[in-house]
């Protein structure tokens, strides 16, 4: 998969980010306090403000959320939508894997799309068509 350019591609997240992203996916755009909270409602072990405020610190210098400042509060917001950033990264992963395994994870993935059902078979057509 030459063509594809991983610099343009958002960066993986690691298991912290991606529980404040799914927060922010769903809130839209959230201070750090806002976060926190939402976190901190369902969770077993309460996460510190400083602890998501560097999260989403990383974030933004991973050009995955933007902030703006709202008098002494920071806003952020996904820059990435939700399905949006599951296909990229899906596109990064395989061609990463392609990359390093060549037609061996090709022969693979073809084993794997073999054993679908004809309807999900049909369905990956239309969505490699028009992609």
């Amino acid at each position: 998969m030459p063509d594809v350019d991983l610099a343009s591609l958002p960066p993986a997240l690691h298991e912290l980010e991606t529980r404040v992203m799914d927060h922010l996916w769903t809130l839209g755009e959230a201070s750090v306090r806002e976060v926190m909270q939402a976190l901190n409602a369902d969770a077993s072990r309460e996460l510190a403000y400083t602890t998501i405020m560097t999260t989403l610190q990383r974030l933004d210098r991973k050009q995955v959320v933007e902030r703006r400042r709202e008098g002494k509060t920071d806003i952020y917001s996904p820059l990435w939508t939700r399905d949006a950033h599951r296909a990229a990264r899906a596109r990064a992963e395989v061609a990463a894997l392609v990359d390093h395994y060549g037609d061996e994870a090709l022969v693979h993935f073809a084993r794997q799309v073999g054993q679908l059902d004809a309807k999900t078979r049909a369905k990956l057509r239309r969505l490699a068509r028009d992609a």
